[in-house]
């Protein structure tokens, strides 16, 4: 598979993954298609797994746009791929490991690997502006 697949893949899947946070979310709360009249209320009144899904689908959602910035700006200067592959792939696998901290409610260790899932993209732009 040619590197650029792979970033668009990494890129796809770093987009998907909320929804995963979303359905474990649906699933551990009992949701209903009844509740599909008013979705975002019934995730808002939560608890326990289901609450900690829920958190961990919307900070899924809210680091996207840092890191699809950081993939695109870096593709954009021809960065070398596999400085991007990396960097990409380690913010994914440190978000899902993130996701699964969040539901295990280990909070210090979610901290700890949400700190550096953000430096991925961080650094790619880092790298960026030393590029130009």
């Amino acid at each position: 598979m040619h590197e650029m697949s792979w970033i668009i893949l990494i890129i796809l899947t770093a987009c998907l993954l909320p929804y995963v946070f979303t359905i474990i979310a649906k699933l551990a709360a009992g949701f209903d298609f009844k509740d599909n009249e008013n979705p975002r209320e019934f995730l808002a009144k939560t608890t326990g797994l289901a609450a900690r899904a829920h958190a961990a689908q919307q900070n899924s959602f809210e680091s996207l746009p840092l890191f699809i910035a950081s993939i695109l700006i870096a593709e954009y200067l021809v960065m070398p791929s596999a400085t991007i592959l990396i960097l990409g792939s380690a913010y994914l696998v440190l978000r899902v490991v993130y996701g699964l901290c969040y539901l295990a409610n280990l909070a210090t260790l979610r901290s700890i690997i949400w700190f550096l899932s953000m430096a991925c993209p961080i650094l790619l732009l880092v790298i960026c502006i030393k590029l130009l």
